[in-house]
């Protein structure tokens, strides 16, 4: 048997719109495109910490525009860019798994795919790479399909749980489990049963699979989505690829991973992570993950120069300028985000809910501002 390194491959989605981090994370400029972090943005440091174990020839990456295409390869130009697929419309992230297992299959029938979103933190990067090895060994070996569970370190409401079932074990060493099942976002008195239960993880979205396996899974599950599948694999490489992509993706159900296929499939086993994980999902994520001053403030400079903070008793807050001075005095726990056209101030226990701030605007057809 062929050694599974050699077959193994990397999915990145980039199509996410961040709203929990707007004003900043808009439609054009989405939260993986931001720099935030180190000076760098989340779609380099995730190619970066995935190619000191991958190599870029076997990376892909699956988008939801051209722009997003050139803003990716500008940020990491030495991706390949016919690895880059645009989907043609948003369709969530079924039909955007089921599409690149597709365009992976068809360049290696043996491939195993790890799967990962362009707006994580991971740390430290050994324990994160040698888990999505693990995974892909057991994945491409036994043709199931691997989910990573993180450990939770709170009761979160804004992500979902998986439930750990059966344990298995690498060699007596490595342990993993069947999922007994996967959990909706719970209410709060939820959340604190299943973390204090020590039965559950968090659903971190990131799967490892052989592309047959996926793909089988789909036709199984998501017969609808399999067809437009099989539609796009007859056109691959020929002058209507294009077009067929576009036809295929308008009559394609909107559906996540979660519902298409991962829940129904039997054969689903968890990886629990054995490092730090975060999605950014929102602000008070952000300042969680960025170094502190004496009184617990996070500065992020904006782009704009000029940009001044003085504080004044403030403590526990994060605070984005773009060039201009805020002021700030004896208000704790605070997120105040200031861009060109929009002043965002919020309580950093309620970071979550700026996404309600979007809703708003979408129903006001206010697109300037999204």
């Amino acid at each position: 048997m062929s050694d599974y390194l050699d077959h193994t491959y990397v999915l990145i989605l980039a199509g996410g719109g961040g709203t929990r981090l707007w004003p900043k994370s808009r439609e054009k400029t989405p939260k993986q495109f931001l720099k935030i972090f180190r000076g760098k943005t989340l779609t380099q440091m995730t190619c970066e910490r995935l190619n000191e174990q991958f190599p870029l020839e076997r990376m892909y990456c699956i988008t939801v525009s051209e722009d997003y295409k050139k803003e990716f390869l500008r940020e990491v130009p030495e991706f390949k860019k016919e690895n880059i697929i645009v989907e043609p419309a948003r369709r969530d992230t079924g039909p955007a798994h089921a599409v690149g297992a597709l365009y992976i299959y068809s360049k290696d029938p043996d491939a195993v795919i790890i799967t990962e979103a362009a707006d994580r933190l991971v740390n430290p990067v050994k324990r994160y790479l040698n888990t999505l090895k693990a995974a892909a060994k057991v994945a491409y070996e036994e043709k199931c399909l691997i989910t990573i569970g993180v450990e939770p370190r709170y009761p979160h409401t804004g992500l979902g749980y998986i439930k750990k079932g059966k344990k298995y074990s690498i060699d007596h060493k490595r342990e993993y489990f069947k999922v007994d099942k996967f959990v909706e976002k719970p209410e709060m008195e939820l959340a604190k049963k299943y973390v204090a239960s020590g039965d559950y993880y968090w659903n971190a979205g990131q799967f490892i699979w052989r592309a047959d396996s996926i793909l089988a899974s789909v036709e199984k599950f998501s017969p609808d989505i399999y067809k437009n599948v099989l539609e796009i694999k007859d056109s691959l490489g020929k002058s209507n690829e294009k077009e067929q992509l576009k036809k295929s993706y308008e009559s394609m159900q909107k559906i996540s991973i979660d519902y298409a296929v991962a829940e129904k499939d039997q054969n689903m086993y968890v990886f629990p992570s054995d490092f730090f994980w975060t999605d950014i999902g929102d602000w008070k994520e952000v300042w969680e993950n960025l170094p502190k001053d004496d009184q617990g403030n996070v500065i992020i400079d904006g782009e704009e120069p000029g940009g001044r903070v003085i504080n004044v008793d403030t403590t526990d807050a994060l605070i984005h300028t773009d060039g201009k001075l805020i002021a700030v005095v004896d208000v704790d726990n605070v997120v105040i985000i200031d861009s060109k056209d929009v002043l965002l101030v919020c309580s950093k226990s309620r970071a979550q809910s700026v996404k309600k701030i979007v809703e708003l605007l979408k129903t006001e057809g206010n697109k300037e501002l999204l």
